[in-house]
């Protein structure tokens, strides 16, 4: 198995995760964002239209975990690499699964 801080190391390496300016500011944004989404996602989900839910539900996780990343001041240039990047939060105790 591989050991998960190699693969946030190969994030950085790859170019796929880098070091930006902290942005709080974009942090709210991104939570916004998150919001509109999941809200979207009920109204979907309420018309019976499944599939756009559940699109929907996605972008508001993503949206949501993109508001640490810019918190912690790190551009992501992959979807994988955003979940190894929460997944070193919840070693550190810092996020719950």
């Amino acid at each position: 198995m591989v050991n998960h801080l190699t693969r946030l190391d190969e994030c950085y390496e790859r170019g796929l995760l880098r070091k930006v300016a902290d942005s709080n500011d974009k942090a709210m944004q991104s939570l916004a964002q998150a919001r509109e989404w999941v809200t979207e996602a009920g109204y979907d989900c309420d018309a019976g239209s499944l599939r756009s839910a559940l699109m929907a539900a996605y972008m508001g996780y993503f949206h949501a975990a993109r508001a640490v990343l810019f918190r912690d001041g790190v551009r992501e240039k992959s979807h994988y690499c955003i979940g190894v990047y929460l997944e070193s939060y919840r070693e550190k105790g810092l996020l719950q699964r």
